[in-house]
């Protein structure tokens, strides 16, 4: 009865069997977005968000506006270069 119980618990604990689904990303690999650096992360990049997904920006600092492309895209963040300005 009681490893009934502990293999019912572990089912339902972990989520075996099943894939977490994230939602889509508000950003497109290789598209332009203009953003405000907010804060700076751990690593020393600049943080901006973009319709509410973290993005990290190297060589950005907080209150710069400045124009990035992505150039990565994972579960939760976001990777950007800073574009030359013409």
């Amino acid at each position: 009865m009681q490893s009934e119980r502990r293999n019912d618990r572990r089912g339902k604990r972990f989520n075996r069997g099943r894939e977490r689904r994230f939602p889509p990303k508000p950003v497109e690999l290789g598209k332009e977005y203009d953003v405000e650096v907010k804060e700076v992360s751990r690593k020393g990049d600049g943080v901006a968000r973009i319709q509410g997904l973290v993005t990290f920006i190297p060589n950005a600092k907080p209150g710069d506006h400045v124009r990035v492309k992505i150039t990565k895209i994972g579960r939760r963040f976001a990777e950007a270069e800073i574009v030359p300005s013409q």
